[in-house]
């Protein structure tokens, strides 16, 4: 559980397909703050790199004018970043200190989270940043309804862009706002307009500070609409046993992992002052990091679950029930 090792947050912009993703991402690459990134797309052409491009390191390689490196994902997005970390730690490349995938429009995010917590050499040297979706506000309700693919992408953003905002009235951006959080009631909803959105840069800072955690202890539950895609809080205002604790979720996610989209939160555990960071997609958990300070609000274990038809009940007991007996094994 050590929090030591600095490893390089991988912000994910998903999007379905003419929900401005290109845009927004053309928007960034363009912005002096994000010299230090790498980004990963599927291909170069849909976002229009030519001004941008000033040198060629391979074929599938830039270095652009903004300072960013920009790679293309041919087949195994896993042996991409492998091959971007290979090129950093060679100096073959910049010192990114961040990297940004580019999902296709059709992606379900889930997996691709999933690599940055399953293979054993990314773990070590990546970690989860956010999650951005962007929405078409003309046609965003519409898609949410006809699309699993919209909704999961909604799911498990920590950044919901809604984009073409200037192009609806009042009212209907309200109501697709209403959808959304209906969906991921957690995720912060942000407005396009012009094609331009305020402080774009801070879509992509780190999740795992105090700013960004303060939103998840705001955070209301909301029960399953769309496709029976659901949230809910679970809380514990007492220390928990941390060996009780992991085996809980490794046994909760091991039954339920392909239900479970995304969990997030903070946890307090017995013996230890400061909070400790978690996030997991589907079957496995990123290595847990630790804040240097509570956020406001208090101390106490508050984790977010984003999943399909779950039963918050049952896994509020079983949570109760490994607590329980850590607590017992612990006394003795």
């Amino acid at each position: 559980m050590s929090g030591t090792v600095q490893k390089v947050p991988v912000d994910l912009l998903t999007g379905f397909l003419g929900s401005g993703k290109t845009t927004l991402l053309r928007r960034l690459l363009t912005d002096p703050a994000l010299a230090d990134t790498a980004v990963l797309i599927n291909e170069f052409g849909a976002v229009g790199l030519d001004h941008l491009l000033v040198e060629t390191v391979d074929p599938d390689t830039y270095l652009l004018s903004s300072g960013c490196i920009c790679c293309s994902i041919r087949d195994d997005l896993a042996a991409a970043l492998r091959e971007l970390w290979d090129k950093r730690e060679r100096g073959l490349l910049p010192p990114f200190r961040r990297v940004v995938i580019e999902t296709t429009g059709l992606a379900d995010p889930t997996p691709v989270l999933a690599i940055l917590t399953s293979e054993p050499m990314l773990r070590w040297h990546l970690r989860i940043g956010r999650v951005v979706a962007t929405i078409d506000a003309l046609a965003g309700a519409a898609t949410l309804a006809a699309h699993d693919e919209s909704r999961r992408q909604v799911a498990v953003a920590d950044r919901l862009v809604v984009t073409k905002a200037d192009l609806v009235e009042s009212a209907a951006l309200a109501a697709l706002e209403a959808e959304l959080r209906g969906i991921n009631p957690s995720a912060d909803i942000l407005h396009a307009r012009h094609g331009e959105l305020a402080d774009a840069p801070a879509l992509l800072t780190s999740p795992n500070d105090t700013r960004e955690v303060r939103r998840w202890l705001a955070y209301e539950p909301a029960p399953a609409r769309h496709g029976a895609i659901g949230s809910f809080l679970l809380e514990a205002d007492q220390p928990i046993e941390w060996a009780a604790f992991g085996v809980w979720l490794s046994l909760l996610l091991h039954r339920h992992g392909s239900r479970i989209l995304r969990v997030k939160g903070l946890v307090h555990i017995q013996g230890r002052d400061l909070p400790v960071v978690i996030q997991g997609v589907q079957h496995v958990v990123h290595p847990p990091e630790h804040l240097p300070a509570w956020p406001e609000g208090g101390q106490g274990t508050r984790l977010v679950f984003i999943g399909v038809e779950l039963d918050p009940p049952a896994i509020r007991r079983s949570f109760s029930t490994f607590q329980l007996l850590g607590d017992r094994v612990l006394g003795g």
